[in-house]
């Protein structure tokens, strides 16, 4: 657990691992900064270059989040001694187009064998050190913008059980698939206070993180959440990820529950994504423009002074 390793100062670090940020930041210049992150997983559908391209973009979304550039990625892979050599080339090859999507190059990486496949990328960007955005500074008053519709994770589960419809699938894989990029652009043109990815903690995970580092309580607006067609069927047929009991657990003793919502609901704003959308906080004015200028974002609640609850949902 990183709580209990040993705090080194050094004034160079803006971002470390203190605040469960989705990225460090080490200042080299007082006009220049890295972004250092590093994510992967195990395969979460069928075609191996699609998985491999929905790992970069999920590894490349934490510089994103961080208001950063990606410039370069050192790829990660764990693959069966005796796999099957053209799944490994797509793979590959499909987190290869990510990355030259972002603009990023791939400079080299690490392989291991193993039994279960895992893929993903440690990803260096750059940031000025005066406009990084922290999942520490969101303020009472803000408004929350989402990016992206929640619940890859449910639609994954039922993808498995075989009870997933493949236009489900479909639109769910076009969403983890698209770059944090313009996200990230479009909302640098304003006031950003805080922010953060969604990605496999699940929106009330990373609400709370987010509510906690910045001494404020988020309100969440159910009705305004929008999810991945399908996904709430699908929950409410039980297609619950082993992510998002582990989640619930961890994370609703600290939300206080204000109006009754159905338990489909409910649990799917614990549902871990993978490739999700940038939650951000920002002013009331600035988050409509922003949500005028990106297409799929959208208005999901307020940030309120700190009360008993970090999260509330309504």
């Amino acid at each position: 657990m990183l709580s209990a390793l040993p705090r080194v100062t050094n004034e160079n670090v803006i971002v470390g691992f203190d605040s469960s940020d989705d990225a460090g930041v080490y200042r080299l210049t007082p006009t220049l900064a890295l972004v250092q992150t590093v994510d992967f997983f195990t395969p979460i559908v069928d075609d191996p270059y699609t998985f491999g391209a929905i790992a970069a973009a999920n590894a490349l979304s934490d510089v994103y989040a961080m208001g950063g550039i990606p410039i370069s990625v050192l790829s990660i892979l764990a693959y069966p001694a005796n796999g099957d050599l053209d799944d490994l080339s797509d793979i590959l090859r499909g987190g290869a187009d990510k990355v030259h999507e972002s603009g990023a190059v791939i400079l080299g990486g690490h392989s291991i064998a193993d039994e279960e496949i895992k893929f993903g990328y440690a990803v260096t960007g750059t940031v000025h050190p005066a406009r990084v955005k922290a999942n520490t500074g969101a303020r009472a008053g803000d408004a929350l913008v989402l990016t992206k519709k929640i619940g890859t994770g449910v639609i994954a589960t039922a993808l498995k059980r075989g009870i997933a419809a493949e236009e489900h699938v479909a639109t769910s894989i076009d969403s983890m698939l698209k770059l944090n990029r313009e996200a990230c652009e479009r909302m640098l043109a304003f006031d950003v206070h805080g922010c953060t990815d969604v990605t496999g903690f699940g929106l009330i995970g990373h609400a709370r993180e987010m509510s906690v580092g910045s001494g404020v309580t988020m309100e969440i607006d159910t009705a305004a959440v929008q999810f991945l067609p399908g996904a709430v069927e699908y929950a409410r047929q039980g297609a619950i990820p082993g992510g998002l009991k582990n989640n619930r657990d961890f994370a609703s003793p600290s939300v206080a529950v204000m109006n009754a919502i159905t338990p489909e609901i409910e649990s799917l704003l614990y549902d871990p994504q993978t490739s999700g959308g940038l939650l951000i906080s920002l002013p009331e004015a600035d988050a409509a423009q922003l949500i005028a200028a990106l297409r799929g974002a959208y208005l999901l609640g307020r940030v309120l002074p700190r009360s008993e609850k970090p999260i509330h949902i309504c």
